[in-house]
């Protein structure tokens, strides 16, 4: 069975670690409200998804 034979520093393991950081989450402004959103999903602010409403919201009653 393979032992490593002396011990992996600090460094060298977050030299190997240093690009599984997580990235930030993208947002774009709803083209109907303006309201920050994710990318491909319904807005939560109007409900609407692809400039069409796909939930009615307590606005839009």
């Amino acid at each position: 069975m393979a032992v490593p034979k002396k011990k992996t520093s600090k460094s060298r393991r977050n030299m190997r670690r240093s690009h599984h950081a997580l990235s930030t989450a993208a947002y774009n402004e709803c083209p109907s409200c303006g309201e920050l959103k994710r990318p491909h999903h319904v807005c939560g602010s109007c409900g609407q998804y692809d400039k069409r409403e796909v939930l009615e919201t307590a606005e839009a009653a």
